[in-house]
């Protein structure tokens, strides 16, 4: 999960770099992308027989810790130890789906995804009319 925020937040500070079309188009195809998405896994627990979930594991390891002592001058210095730290690392594991209730899922977002295409069609097309591309 940390992974998934880790790289979403560049791609997040990217985003408000777009143009305003940009903007536009991405913020009225965002439930598009998402049903897309769903679909897509959807789809691909069916091929596979499970689904993936992850899970925080956390395990402890040894490392070098730094820690300001002062000496009898009263300076302060630093000192290195080993000590244990702990570390918490993302496991995927997978998980037992019901194929008929999957294939349910699927059933049910390939139609919701049609309804969506159709609106998600009609907001890019007032997209570019709201904010035309300069063509120079």
């Amino acid at each position: 999960m940390f992974r998934k925020l880790a790289l979403l937040l560049p791609l997040s500070l990217l985003a408000a770099c777009g143009t305003p079309q940009e903007n536009c188009i991405r913020g009225n195809t965002r439930e598009y992308r998402v049903l897309s998405n769903l679909l897509a896994e959807t789809e691909a627990n069916l091929a596979r027989g499970y689904a993936w979930k992850e899970r925080q594991v956390t395990r402890t390891e040894l490392d070098f810790c730094r820690r300001a002592v002062r000496d009898r001058n009263g300076e302060i210095r630093y000192v290195e130890s080993s000590c244990w730290r702990d570390v918490v690392d993302t496991e995927r594991y997978r998980v037992p789906i019901d194929p008929a209730a999957e294939r349910r899922t699927r059933d049910y977002l390939v139609e919701k995804l049609k309804t969506e295409t159709a609106r998600a069609e009609q907001a890019v097309k007032a997209c570019k009319i709201a904010y035309p591309e300069n063509a120079s």
